[in-house]
């Protein structure tokens, strides 16, 4: 048998597990060690970490077990492309070889493709506040299937005066689903 990781008893499936030791995640950060376990529960919760901690695998691990478990879509909104494009690129490391779709709404990119990413019935939707807007006012987008709702960066997006627009994108989710903050 394969001896996995420090990830084995926070709660994750097998099967990630394997991923996770695949692409070399040995030993969960302190970040990921408390979360996991209280987001696979399905709980909310807030999380505190320095950048480049593993926030993203905090949520994105058991955003993708939900997915696999057929549990609704995951969304996870940031202020800045630059941090959707690194989240995307994690989660799509570990979901892929599960066929976990993802659409990465952002500006400065087509929409085009973003459409159609969005017509996949992706398993995680991740965008910026705007982007994620602009699909929602064009009815391209739904968010009524929104189990599993992360805000990375929350401080951010409200010290840059993305609230009015976080207000918007709450009224599409529902209000029975799992929210998770990380700053």
């Amino acid at each position: 048998m394969t001896q996995f990781s420090g990830f084995t008893n926070l709660g994750i499936a097998p099967n990630i597990l394997g991923a996770l030791d695949k692409y070399n995640f040995k030993i969960p950060t302190p970040i990921q060690e408390k979360s996991i376990p209280i987001a696979i529960e399905g709980k909310d919760l807030v999380g505190i970490a320095q950048t480049g901690t593993g926030k993203t695998l905090a949520f994105g691990i058991p955003m993708i077990q939900r997915a696999l478990q057929s549990k609704g879509i995951g969304l996870v909104v940031l202020p800045t492309r630059e941090l959707a494009l690194q989240v995307n690129d994690h989660l799509r490391l570990i979901g892929n070889s599960f066929g976990v779709k993802t659409a990465l709404l952002i500006g400065g990119a087509p929409m085009g493709r973003q459409i159609s990413d969005i017509r996949r019935q992706p398993n995680i939707i991740i965008g910026t506040p705007g982007r994620i807007i602009d699909h929602l006012n064009q009815r391209i987008l739904s968010l009524s299937g929104v189990k599993m709702l992360v805000l990375d960066e929350a401080d951010r997006m409200l010290d840059m005066g993305f609230a009015p627009q976080l207000k918007q994108i709450l009224q599409h989710v529902p209000a029975e689903r799992q929210t998770l903050l990380f700053s």
